[in-house]
């Protein structure tokens, strides 16, 4: 064994890109919870059913 790892892990490069991946997954993740509506704030959707009164 002369003391070298076989396994060095990732090199800077994939270090990087990895940081970008979780930057511009958490910028997603924010603009969807910034876009997001609460419950709240919706209707329950009713249906429409007059149009059938007028045609039997």
């Amino acid at each position: 064994m002369d003391g070298t790892n076989s396994d060095p892990g990732p090199s800077r490069g994939e270090q990087a890109e990895a940081a970008e991946r979780e930057a511009a997954r958490r910028r997603l993740l924010e603009q969807a919870e910034a876009d997001r509506v609460p419950v709240d704030d919706t209707t329950r959707a009713v249906p429409d059913r007059r149009w059938r009164r007028d045609h039997p």
